[in-house]
């Protein structure tokens, strides 16, 4: 009997996702090598970090319902290295700021954050990935229990809003493309909503 369409074995599914999640970071460094990053570099490299870090958890976040919707099994396979990219690059991100933006200066990250709440939003949304990171292992299940480790979880979706909104109040002009990424975030939330809703009714 054939293997349904998705369920078949990928070898290269991991080493792709490898290169691919690399990608940015790769061209980044070449970049800031050649001196081509523009005339403020360490804004280029906070926003494409940032960005970086964005579609990741966007991309970890569409997995199960791409499971559901589809019938496929690959997705599941490659989640939680999605979501474990996106916590290094905002991980990054957020480093990049304190470490090269503000040169640690505790005066001034303050006075940013009062002035730029957006700053505020995605330092929360970096909050609630950690718990998530460092929870993404099968022995963290077991501790857990599968039940609450799902529940704590779910806290993607929130930081995956809170990204959203750290994205929008960033760019502040022009948010189209931001909100592309609400669109897509708001589609995967409905999908996720009705296989809840279909799944209490059964």
């Amino acid at each position: 009997m054939p293997a349904r369409s998705g369920s078949t074995p990928l070898p290269w599914l991991k080493p792709g996702l490898f290169v691919g999640a690399l990608a940015p970071l790769t061209v980044m460094v070449f970049e800031a090598i050649q001196g081509t990053m523009g005339a403020n570099p360490v804004a280029e490299v906070e926003n494409v970090l940032g960005l970086s870090a964005l579609v990741l958890l966007v991309a970890s976040l569409a997995c199960t319902p791409a499971r559901r919707l589809l019938g496929w099994t690959w997705p599941a396979r490659v989640r939680r290295l999605l979501g474990l990219f996106a916590f290094f690059y905002v991980s990054l991100h957020f480093l990049t700021y304190l470490l090269v933006d503000q040169s640690l200066d505790a005066g001034r990250i303050v006075d940013d954050i009062v002035k730029r709440p957006f700053i505020t939003v995605g330092f929360a949304a970096l909050v609630l990935l950690t718990p998530l990171a460092f929870t993404s292992t099968t022995a963290s299940i077991r501790r857990l229990g599968f039940r609450r480790w799902q529940l704590l979880h779910q806290l993607a979706y929130v930081a995956g809003i809170l990204a959203v909104i750290h994205f929008i109040w960033r760019v502040k002009i022009d948010v189209s493309q931001p909100l592309v990424y609400a669109g897509i975030l708001s589609a995967l939330l409905l999908v996720r909503v009705a296989f809840w809703f279909r799944r209490a009714s059964v």
